[in-house]
């Protein structure tokens, strides 16, 4: 059974930082490109960043790009997003999401697990 369980979510100032975390079993990880994802209320989940199965590639909204991180630890299963310079607008949740395919995919149909979500809420 693929499980994938975010921490990390919490509540921060405009310009603070967060690092959530994904980690995942059940799954050969290191196959599966991992994306996140958030949503706000009331609007659609929207692709933030994804990173290919080895890690040496990555891909960036351009809404988070210079100030999200996304990285992989394959040792440990876990893929993390390292979010800096937090602003209003990121308040959402946050999923990670697993792609059989192991080259990055931005659409969020290709994905074949999803977490659960962690909350990030950034306070004016």
């Amino acid at each position: 059974q693929v499980q994938l369980v975010e921490s990390g979510g919490g509540l921060v100032q405009a310009g603070g930082s967060l690092r959530l975390s994904c980690a995942a079993s059940g799954l050969p990880f290191s196959s599966y490109a991992m994306g996140w994802f958030r949503q706000a209320p009331g609007k659609e989940r929207e692709f933030v960043a994804a990173i290919s199965g080895s890690g040496g590639l990555t891909y960036y909204a351009d809404s988070v790009k210079f100030r999200f991180t996304i990285s992989r630890d394959n040792a440990k299963n876990t893929v993390y997003l390292q979010m800096n310079s937090l602003k209003p607008e990121d308040t959402a949740v946050y999923y990670c999401a697993a792609d059989a395919a192991q080259r990055i995919r931005i659409g969020r149909h290709f994905y074949d697990y999803w977490g659960q979500g962690t909350q990030v809420t950034v306070s004016s």
